[in-house]
């Protein structure tokens, strides 16, 4: 086999990501080499490979359906929003400076073609089947001059295109017939059909509609997959408060001890890399839940203070909400409290930003010893420590170098030696994004939470996130292979979108 596929959507979130894993995955266990890619990803949910370059964590979690080790080769481009108008453009796995989203898509965007273009052909050249992701929707007329992520990678590759459609929001006939209808006759020359995602129901009753709708475009449907709970892992942005699926929705197993544990997760603006707190919530017994307000605090045993991509811009946020002074008493009180990068600087003394917000000298919620300076280069390292006696691994993606004057180690190399964050009562902090995913550490530091906050939960001894991760994976690659037509997957990836596929008017405007 060689070739490869691009999953389009009719919008964003539509499940561009969750169906580029699990075809990966369907491949992989058929033996098929196969890698993952997405040409441009806006995300502030990103991770850190092994050579040190950042990418985006869907691709990871699509790297680790694939069988494969993530490479920045996968994700060249990555945009990370700071505001509504503007984003650090990671490009190669590093940051190359901040660009408003007119400065992007008036020229910088289409200049970076050529480097997208060559990152998918050394794919290509490496794995039998490159399986392309796509962003938002192909339809976005406004920006096809400049795109490098739909139909100008489809175009430049020559590769089919599979249209996913939600059909749980509704609309979904509407969507792919108008998708298809608003693209230019070549771009529509490599559409080669539409997967339905999120069915509820009695497929038959879906089929005369699927009919019709060949009949309308002369594309047929590539199958239905049923609703899902639990699917969504490692998404690119947004926030559901229904705890987005992931692990959270898989474990049913009632707590070990006689009590659950409360996890509030404070929703700051710019949160990043949420996906920290899922392994907490692998855990039976533990419930987590993201919140805003001060009152949402009292009942937590733990409140975790998230990642962000705007440290200060977080902090005045917390304080306008009451939640500064929230966590300031339970600090006091001696409930465990957590900050993770961002969330671990604006517990400090001290923040010196000319960097990310700008704003200079800013002080900060004085909970932890530690002054925070912001540098131009971004740390960008995958570390291995120990903390609380059990082994430890995670990734930094921070601008912010931390100055620890006091408290006890947190996380520290094998001979003591402290490696990163600090300590002081039941006040954590660190740098360390995924450091929860180490099961034993996670069992150690939940014990000690339990203990600060007089509960007695204890933890599963035999919780495995790794294999929990495994098993949703799996479980994608299952939705693919039991209600997708494979075989016409492979036929696509292997030789292109069919031939003669009618045109349908009015196309894109000219």
């Amino acid at each position: 086999m060689s070739g490869g596929l691009l999953v389009a959507g009719t919008t964003s979130d539509a499940g561009k990501s969750v169906v580029t894993a699990g075809i990966c995955r369907w491949l992989a266990r058929k033996g098929v080499s196969v890698a993952p890619f997405k040409a441009q990803n806006m995300s502030l949910n990103s991770f850190v490979t092994r050579e040190g370059a950042e990418i985006g964590r869907a691709q990871a979690m699509q790297a680790q359906a694939a069988r494969v080790e993530p490479s920045a080769l996968m994700n060249p481009v990555l945009l990370k929003p700071g505001s509504d108008r503007s984003s650090q453009v990671v490009l190669m796995g590093k940051p190359v400076g901040e660009m408003s989203a007119r400065g992007y898509h008036g020229g910088r965007q289409e200049a970076l073609l050529s480097t997208v273009v060559g990152c998918l052909e050394e794919l290509r050249g490496s794995y039998d089947a490159v399986i392309c992701e796509g962003a938002g929707s192909p339809a976005e007329i406004n920006l096809r001059r400049t795109d490098i992520v739909n139909m100008g990678i489809a175009r430049a590759a020559r590769f089919p295109v599979v249209v996913v459609g939600d059909i749980d929001r509704g609309g979904v006939f509407a969507s792919f017939f108008g998708t298809t209808a608003l693209l230019s006759a070549e771009d529509q020359g490599l559409v080669a059909g539409y997967l339905v995602n999120k069915f509820r129901g009695d497929v038959s009753l879906l089929e005369p509609g699927l009919d019709m709708l060949h009949e309308l475009t002369g594309r047929r449907t590539f199958g239905v997959l049923p609703f899902r709970h639990g699917l969504g892992i490692d998404e690119e942005d947004g926030l559901r408060v229904s705890l987005r699926g992931a692990v959270r929705e898989s474990v049913v197993a009632p707590p070990v001890g006689a009590d659950v544990l409360r996890v509030a997760v404070c929703a700051v603006p710019l949160m990043s890399n949420f996906t920290d707190v899922d392994a907490l919530a692998a855990e039976p017994g533990v419930v987590v839940r993201f919140m805003d307000r001060a009152e949402e605090l009292v009942d937590a045993d733990l409140v975790i203070v998230p990642g962000t991509r705007g440290t200060v811009r977080a902090l005045e946020w917390l304080r306008e909400r009451g939640l500064a002074d929230a966590i300031a008493r339970r600090a006091a009180e001696g409930r465990p409290v957590l900050g993770i990068c961002g969330g671990f600087q604006l517990l400090g003394e001290h923040i010196e930003d000319d960097v990310e917000s700008r704003a200079g000298a800013v002080d900060g919620l004085g909970l932890l010893p530690v002054r925070v300076r912001f540098e131009r280069e971004k740390t960008l390292a995958r570390p291995v420590g120990e903390a609380l006696g059990a082994p430890v691994e995670g990734y930094e993606i921070h601008h912010g170098v931390a100055e620890v004057l006091g408290g006890e180690a947190f996380i520290s190399d094998d001979k003591g030696y402290s490696l990163d964050g600090c300590r002081v009562g039941e006040v954590w902090g660190t740098h360390w994004h995924g450091a929860l995913e180490s099961d034993a550490f996670r069992r150690r530091f939940l014990t000690e939470v339990a203990r600060a906050a007089g509960r007695r939960f204890v933890p599963a001894p035999d919780t495995s996130f790794g294999a929990l991760r495994e098993e949703q994976l799996d479980l994608l690659g299952d939705l693919i292979e039991e209600h997708a037509d494979t075989d016409a997957l492979l036929g696509l990836i292997e030789t292109g979108a069919p031939a003669g596929l009618p045109f349908i008017a009015p196309g894109a405007p000219s």
